[in-house]
């Protein structure tokens, strides 16, 4: 049985490498999915700040791992 479980924590691992990043990115998925219809910016705008934020939790993640 532990076979099984090491197979699945690789199977993880190919996919998560680091479980605060990925929570980071399905929070902004919802928040943005959320509060960017109810800001009305429109046109481009909405994309850009999605844009945005993917890359500030991008920068982030980069930032905590050079400090490691």
């Amino acid at each position: 049985m532990s076979w099984l479980r090491a197979v699945l924590s690789e199977l993880w691992g190919l996919f998560v490498d680091d479980g605060r990043y990925a929570l980071a990115i399905v929070t902004w998925l919802l928040l943005a999915w959320r509060a960017l219809p109810l800001l009305g910016l429109g046109g481009g705008w909405d994309a850009l700040v999605f844009a945005a934020g993917l890359l500030a939790i991008l920068a982030g993640s980069v930032l905590r791992r050079e400090r490691r």
